[in-house]
């Protein structure tokens, strides 16, 4: 991916905003005009933080005009919360304080000896300085420089990692065990942001095996391919990456329909940076035809060798889009090594970056040390604590500060335009108006930035949500309408008809039958996997209203592009295991004659590890009731799961609900025997956890153990049937389950 400049009409945009940004010092007195939309905002504010979602939650609210300095709206503002991925805003803002907006990235590659005319060298350097740009593309053009510039033969390259210590991860990091890309380890010398794509394809027919391929290809890779092809239309297929020495193990389980057309891709971080770049490059030389002798190594430049070529990044406001408008916690948190390394010596450290970072909050913008928790750049986690007061003197700090304000304002993604705002505050009179950044977390939410009303004013704010009981989607739901209401300040209808066109969150409208002719209409176009239906698909959701319905096209959205990390989340916020959604989806797959729409969709992502569709997958499976066609999809559904995603499944069985838990138990059971494997992946991954470093978790294990093998045992007892009647035999594992049975003598221990 890559991210392209802001048009010069945003550009101009920006700084129109900024124009009147000293007006504080020179107030002129608030008119009644202006005093009554403010106490309309206040009214409308406070309505929508009673609700339900917000008032249950502890909230930090801070709200102030840019243009006189008044503090419009203050809620528990200064107490420290977790800002989640607000903490870039911090980053970002020092980052460009200390390197400055012209600031470029340099890669180094030098000979030794010098290149002569033969085209030999002995020894390629790399020596990289934290570049987060660095991509395949890049590197394709840079080994036609290195060819150009005369190399033939190479006898081995050395790697240059040392401009960064070799702590990896900052604080935070460990407090989650996972291959996900937004989990990339830090790196000076880095590539395609520290993540593997992994293309997987069907093959030929039913029963072959399936094709994976990794991007870049190079020798830093092992591939163990489980991937076979079905002859249904799901997906179901798990990709896990782990270190393996000096290289990186790729391992992929799982099924893809043969009838699918293209590559499902999946990106993971990969655990070793510089030996990750170097490999790609000695494969890329190779390709270009250059003669490769000897091996990649990590090691130090040495004194003797000669510079060949610089490779530079982009001027640093190009990167900060990446950071802010995409949220990449990999580029927060090699700018907060490369601020260590530019302003308190190499090598750089995350310490050395908070250090820097902290001066700037201090000596800046006036915040003190101590008074906040800063512990990395990312926001990743339960690592930083920031309160609502704070943040928004910062967002004051940066707007009305020239030299870097047009490059951080436009960095903020815009609310229904770009970023990580792309599709939300659609419909209300926020979209273009308010620029901010997001941040999400288990039980967080937040969202700071700048907004021009409707009236012409502007506001900079900070709202921030912790220790919220379930799901994320109605608390941002109620962030959206806080900042909508600012939005519509000023305007003809005001703030609290913006809250109440937001908080309309659906009722089924008609009968079942009535409803059906045109899920089926979305239903065919999610089929047709067609990225151009997206913004039909994507208007036709924001003005929907049966919650039903909206679940659907949620679904269409996520199939017609599945890697589309807004369209999953759509899906996930939409789907409910409620009667108003499952409960009426179940009836109109009855009229249409289908599955149950969405059922699959959220296996699918389930099926990949995703934590969130997991959850909603075993509530579904408790939803399904005594309704046996529901019974045997859910039973089905669990089944693929805990052969492609087994250990999440039972992190996931551990997290849910102890009535979802023992319907997901029984219908599992039911899987299990039908599959009728001793070696099935979810035995070896439930023996495994017992062994579990959690102690908890190892507890959990064992009694989950004991009551799934007592299941099994049952499912697989003969059924007493009235006299006359013949019962259907279950295929299952050789051998009986005593009831008592452990992870050590069940089928499979």
């Amino acid at each position: 991916m890559q991210v392209h400049r802001a048009s010069s009409i945003l550009a101009a945009s920006a700084i129109l905003f900024l124009s009147l940004s000293h007006a504080a010092h020179a107030a002129p007195a608030v008119s009644a005009e202006k005093r009554a939309d403010r106490e309309a905002l206040k009214s409308a504010l406070l309505e929508v933080l009673q609700r339900a979602p917000l008032k249950a939650s502890r909230m930090g609210v801070h709200m102030q005009s840019l243009d006189d300095g008044a503090v419009v709206f203050s809620h528990n503002a200064d107490e420290l919360l977790n800002p989640a991925s607000n903490v870039k805003l911090v980053t970002s803002a020092a980052a460009l304080a200390a390197l400055g907006p012209e600031f470029r990235y340099d890669t180094e590659f030098l000979v030794e000896p010098e290149l002569g005319a033969d085209g030999k060298v002995k020894t390629l350097y790399v020596r990289g300085k934290g570049d987060p740009s660095m991509t395949t593309e890049r590197l394709w053009g840079i080994v036609a420089e290195l060819w150009n510039a005369g190399i033939r033969e190479v006898g081995e390259i050395v790697v240059d990692d040392s401009w960064f210590d070799a702590e990896r991860t900052p604080p935070g990091y460990d407090q989650e065990d996972t291959d996900r890309a937004y989990m990339a380890p830090t790196g000076a010398v880095s590539l395609n942001w520290n993540a593997v794509a992994i293309y997987l394809r069907p093959g030929s027919a039913p029963g072959a095996k399936g094709l994976v391929a990794v991007e870049p290809p190079s020798d830093f890779f092992v591939v163990e391919n489980q991937l076979t092809t079905g002859a249904r239309r799901a997906r179901r297929v798990f990709v896990k990456s782990d270190a393996a020495g000096l290289r990186q193990k790729i391992v992929v389980r799982g099924q893809l329909p043969v009838e699918r057309t293209g590559a499902v891709s999946v990106w993971k971080k990969i655990d070793n940076p510089p030996m990750y770049f170097g490999q790609s490059l000695k494969q890329m030389m190779v390709m270009r035809g250059v003669k490769m002798r000897g091996r990649v190594k990590l090691g130090k430049t040495s004194t003797k060798a000669r510079m060949l070529h610089v490779s530079q990044s982009d001027t640093f406001d190009v990167l900060l889009k990446r950071l802010n408008k995409l949220s990449s916690n990999f580029v927060a948190e090699q700018l907060l090594k490369t601020m260590g390394a530019e302003m308190r010596g190499a090598p750089g450290s995350f310490a050395k970056g908070v250090d820097v970072v902290e001066q700037f909050l201090e000596r800046d913008v006036g915040i003190p040390r101590g008074t906040y928790v800063m512990k990395n750049g990312s926001g990743l986690n339960d690592a930083n604590r920031f309160s609502a007061t704070q943040l928004n003197k910062l967002l004051r700090h940066m707007v009305q500060r020239f030299p870097f304000a047009p490059e951080y304002l436009s960095s903020v993604p815009i609310a229904g335009k770009d970023g990580t705002l792309k599709y939300r505050f659609e419909g209300s009179d926020a979209v273009g108006r308010l620029r901010a950044k997001t941040g999400t977390l288990e039980s967080v939410s937040a969202l700071s930035g700048y907004v021009t009303s409707a009236g012409g004013e502007r506001f900079t704010f900070s709202i921030m949500a912790n220790d919220f009981a379930g799901r994320a989607g109605p608390i941002v739901a109620g962030l959206d309408a806080l900042g909508a209401a600012v939005a519509a300040t000023g305007s003809s209808l005001g703030p609290s008809t913006a809250v109440a066109a937001l908080a309309d969150s659906g009722r089924p409208a008609g009968a079942v039958d009535d409803v059906a002719a045109r899920i089926k209409t979305y239903l065919d176009l999610g089929a047709q996997r067609d990225q151009r239906n997206i913004g039909f698909l994507r208007t036709a959701w924001r003005s929907e209203r049966d919650p039903a319905v909206r679940a659907v096209l949620a679904e269409s959205l996520y199939q017609s592009n599945p890697h589309d990390y807004l369209g999953a989340r759509t899906l996930l916020d939409s789907y409910a295991a409620t009667a108003e959604v499952y409960g009426r989806l179940k009836d109109v797959a009855r009229v249409l004659s289908v599955e149950v729409p969405g059922v699959s969709s959220m296996v699918e992502l389930a099926a990949g590890g995703n934590a969130e569709a997991l959850a909603r997958v075993l509530e579904l499976a408790g939803a399904a009731g005594s309704d046996a066609q529901a019974q045997g999809e859910m039973a089905e559904a669990l089944g693929e799961v805990a052969r492609t995603a087994p250990e999440e499944l039972v992190v996931a069985l551990r997290a849910a609900s102890a009535g979802d838990r023992d319907a997901c138990t029984t219908l599992l059971a039911r899987a299990l025997v039908q599959a009728g494997q001793s070696d099935h992946p979810f035995w070896k991954s439930l023996r495994r956890t017992l062994g579990a470093s959690d102690p908890r978790l190892a507890t959990f294990a064992k009694g989950l153990d004991s009551t799934l093998s007592q299941k099994v045992a049952e499912a697989r007892a003969p059924v007493k049937t009235p006299e006359g009647f013949t019962p259907v035999e279950v295929v299952a594992p050789a051998g009986n389950a005593p009831e008592s049975s452990t992870a050590d003598n069940r089928p499979g221990g």
